[in-house]
């Protein structure tokens, strides 16, 4: 499978050389995430890339807020890290399926959390990394298998912005933990 390196200053490398113009081609690329990379290299690479914008309709807003963040210190104490996943679970008697899906997480300690309920502001500047593929069988939330995985530069976008599309709280209304 080809390659792609997201870098944390948003610009794509592909074969060692940045990508200078359409980045349509790499979507089905699988990616790597340069040390250092962030949610914030994330709008920086929407900035670089304008086509990518248009994948989600969301994404003019999620953008907007993005700009009314601070240009650093964006992190909290109650996150260490962000993880971005992919999950495959099946489903049991009496409806049989399989869902597959990516998940956009935050860690602390080693424990992944929900953070829809954080504001932007929060989570920009935190370290962004690629998860395991989590394995659930028949809603079995013990036993959860992890396994290397690829995960494509498509993915990634649409996983993100599906996520972000919960952090509509107004910042009056955030939960505080």
């Amino acid at each position: 499978m080809y390659a792609v390196t997201l870098k944390k200053d948003g610009s794509i490398s592909y074969n060692g050389k940045k990508v200078e113009s359409d980045a349509l081609n790499f979507l089905s690329f699988q990616i790597t995430l340069e040390e250092g990379y962030t949610l914030r290299s994330f709008f920086e690479m929407l900035d670089t890339y304008a086509l990518f914008v248009k994948l989600n309709d969301f994404f003019p807003t999620f953008k907007a807020q993005y700009s009314a963040c601070p240009k650093h210190g964006c992190i909290c104490d109650t996150i260490d890290s962000l993880e971005f996943g992919k999950t495959v679970e099946m489903m049991g008697f009496p409806d049989k399926r399989l869902e597959i899906y990516t998940s956009f997480l935050g860690v602390h300690n080693n424990e992944t959390l929900e953070i829809k309920s954080l504001q932007m502001d929060k989570f920009l500047d935190l370290p962004l990394k690629l998860g395991n593929l989590k394995h659930v069988v028949f809603g079995d939330r013990v036993d959860i298998f992890e396994f290397d995985t690829v995960i494509t530069l498509f993915e990634f976008i649409e996983g993100i912005a599906w996520q972000l599309g919960f952090h509509v709280t107004p910042e009056q209304c955030e939960l505080r933990g």
